[in-house]
């Protein structure tokens, strides 16, 4: 019985924490990542919703391996900009994140908020995951990270807007915690939560 189970996306760090999260569970799980399986054309994430996007990206993985496929869409969705970025938050300043689509992102936020005063600067990170199986099984689960946006970034950790989110009860940003703490508040952290005794049982038949 295969250990194995893929997770749609090239980001290590997304995979060393679905990794970390799954071990307790599934000590001999081998978590792939996209540039571990054969090229296949990434789908257009088309659909206006998490739960959507994660269902496309989860479906087209397991159609190309094979195998019990993970993926996940995630976003900030900012109170003072009626829910934005939301399903846009990877592309929200039009730079593609291999030519620093972060840091651009990061500062187009802070831009967008520069008048917004702290009380109004509440946000929510959202993730949601897919996981798809070879015998048609589907399960969605989603997690929240309820928080503020800082005024500028803090911390060398995380990724996206990490160093400019901090979550509700913290004085720093998501990216000066350990991974340990973030991975038991985040919003990812929560919906792998969730997915990992799925996964588990799914991989154990």
């Amino acid at each position: 019985m295969t250990r194995t189970v893929v997770l749609a996306s090239n980001n290590a760090k997304k995979l060393a924490e679905l990794q970390r999260i799954l071990a307790p569970l599934v000590p001999d799980v081998q978590v792939l990542g996209l540039s571990d399986v054969a090229d296949y054309p990434e789908p257009a994430e088309t659909e206006p919703t998490f739960e959507g996007n994660a269902l496309i990206k989860a479906r087209a993985c397991l159609e190309a391996t094979g195998l019990p496929s993970l993926a996940d869409d995630s976003g900030l969705c900012v109170d003072a900009l009626n829910g934005m970025p939301g399903v846009l938050s990877a592309r929200w300043s039009g730079v593609p994140r291999s030519e620093g689509g972060d840091e651009a992102n990061n500062r187009l936020l802070l831009s967008q908020l520069s008048e917004v005063p702290p009380e109004r600067r509440t946000a929510t990170f959202v993730a949601v995951v897919a996981f798809c199986t070879p015998d048609g099984q589907e399960h969605v689960v989603r997690g929240e990270m309820p928080g503020r946006i800082l005024p500028a970034e803090q911390g060398e950790c995380g990724f996206g807007y990490d160093p400019l989110f901090a979550a509700d009860g913290y004085d720093v940003s998501t990216a000066e915690l350990a991974p340990s703490e973030k991975d038991a508040i985040s919003h990812r952290g929560r919906a792998l939560t969730q997915v990992a005794p799925l996964v588990a049982r799914a991989l154990h038949g």
